[in-house]
């Protein structure tokens, strides 16, 4: 099990650093206006979605082979688990809105600031902090 423990960090350490250099992308997408420098950026973005997508898929995969094996529902105590898997899907929907805004771009239709996308690269560090907090301290 200890295994399976050490892919799922693994893995979920391979997904928050996409999460938190393809907002970077974004930023300097939204200062540019030098056709070249945007599509070099466009296919950066992409490669990196493309890549980090799967990373995402496997730490949750290992994340679930984990919970069951634990079967951390099983008692009181688990509440920090309930707020854990909160967050997680609070960063699958965070994914997703990253997939939006890249086809936004894509497509030319961005509508924020490069000031927009450095708040919006700020979430995934709030949640990470918050996930290591609730897995170590486990406050409630």
């Amino acid at each position: 099990m200890l295994w399976v423990k050490a892919f799922h960090i693994l893995f979920v350490i391979s997904w928050f650093a996409g999460l938190f250099y393809l907002p970077r992308i974004f930023v300097n997408l939204a200062m540019t206006d030098d056709a070249t420098t945007k599509e070099r950026l466009l296919l950066m973005a992409g490669k990196l979605l493309r890549f980090m997508t799967p990373l995402a898929v496997l730490a949750i995969v290992f994340g679930v082979w984990t919970w069951s094996y634990y079967q951390f529902f099983a008692g009181p105590g688990w509440h920090w688990m309930h707020a854990k898997l909160a967050l997680v899907l609070l960063l699958v929907i965070y994914h997703g809105w990253c997939f939006k805004l890249f086809n936004d771009f894509t497509a030319g239709r961005n509508r924020h600031s490069n000031v927009w996308y450095r708040y919006f690269n700020e979430i995934p560090v709030v949640v990470l902090l918050a996930v290591v907090i609730l897995v170590t301290v486990k406050p409630f």
